[in-house]
């Protein structure tokens, strides 16, 4: 996900897509302490991803 393409979206479409990415970091994190998890690099790149969307929002709602 670029930052480029979350800055077209709207605000209310920027939150949900942050509570889905909330809720799959949530869910990887449960597989990780379980010994499930086999894409450990998803962890990070939805981190990043969770990080992209509240550097979004809080630049449009400062504008």
């Amino acid at each position: 996900m670029r930052a480029i393409e979350l800055r077209t979206k709207s605000i209310n479409e920027l939150d949900k897509e942050l509570l889905e990415l909330l809720r799959e970091h949530f869910s990887l994190r449960v597989q990780k302490a379980n010994g499930q998890l086999n894409r450990h690099t998803r962890m990070r790149s939805v981190r990043r991803d969770i990080a992209r969307v509240k550097t979004v929002i809080n630049e449009k709602r400062a504008a």
